[in-house]
């Protein structure tokens, strides 16, 4: 299945991608028992969602306005320096253990939304990667049991401004700007593709290949980083851990590629979907 979180006529609900052009509003169908698609997680609701699978769709896609995937997510998990390819090309040293920050709900735009460019910094670093929505609660999750916690996978562009990330030896500012990187354009469920490792993803501005590598290029994979992170915090449906991106990010390229406004960034996960985005500038007033 493929689950989107969406307003349509400024009221926000979820349901799932139909066809090419239509969504069944499943927010709707299931008569508000459900607020939002984390709920639905929460309550191990997605069978009801797959009964709604064959229904015919209530809305086109043109009519709604995309929201991130788990709009409201309780903790979102980043992990820096995670693919092979981009450790390189930053010169560190393989890490040891997963390297690990957070970011906050309001700081991602669902698909075909646009991402701020801040006022105070020119340096908006794109950064393509695969995500993974928690599905089942767990503490202390082995590796061999970690995909069984997973709802799905969405994509994800982790827009980091550069400057103020390196402020300090802590990520927080740079990589919390409000609206500076989104999450879409669905949830893809896991059962439509058990092994992650086999998606492939590429980042593109304004169609040119920026990023293109192979989850499978991990250094942590997926069930290492949700054994991990399971270790000191409990994670519960519709928690996210974004898993890093690959080589080629902006600011290692001579001249650096900062996203700018009037860019079309976009995040495609062969297999999964593409995540699309303008870029405008914060509003100056």
């Amino acid at each position: 299945m493929r689950l989107i979180s969406f307003q349509y006529q400024g009221s926000p609900s979820y349901g799932l991608v139909r066809d090419a052009s239509g969504v069944i509003d499943a927010g709707r169908r299931l008569r508000g028992r459900y607020p939002d698609l984390k709920a639905v997680l929460e309550s191990g609701a997605l069978d009801e969602l797959r009964g709604l699978a064959d229904a015919p769709p209530d809305l086109d896609m043109s009519e709604i306005a995309h929201l991130p995937v788990i709009p409201n997510a309780g903790k979102i998990l980043c992990v820096g320096i995670n693919y092979l390819s981009h450790i390189k090309e930053t010169g560190r040293e393989i890490p040891r253990h997963p390297v690990l920050f957070t970011r906050f709900a309001d700081t991602f735009v669902g698909h075909d939304q646009a991402i701020v460019r801040p006022k105070v910094s020119t340096n908006l670093d794109y950064e393509g990667e695969l995500a993974v929505i928690i599905g089942r609660p767990g503490w202390h999750i082995g590796r061999r049991q970690a995909l069984e916690h997973v709802a799905g996978y969405t994509c994800c562009n982790e827009g980091s401004v550069r400057d103020f990330q390196y402020h300090t030896i802590q990520f927080t500012a740079g990589k919390n700007f409000y609206r500076s990187g989104s999450l879409g354009p669905w949830l893809l469920t896991s059962d439509e593709q058990p092994d992650p490792g086999r998606f492939h993803l590429q980042t593109r501005i304004n169609g040119e290949v920026l990023q293109d590598a192979s989850v499978s290029d991990l250094c942590f994979d997926i069930p290492s980083l949700i054994e991990y992170c399971s270790i000191w915090t409990p994670l519960a449906p519709g928690d996210i851990i974004v898993t890093g991106t690959p080589g080629g990010v902006g600011r290692v390229r001579k001249p650096p590629i900062w996203m700018k406004p009037g860019d079309t960034v976009e995040i495609d996960i062969r297999g999964l979907g593409t995540l699309r985005n303008s870029v405008v500038d914060e509003n100056a007033n």
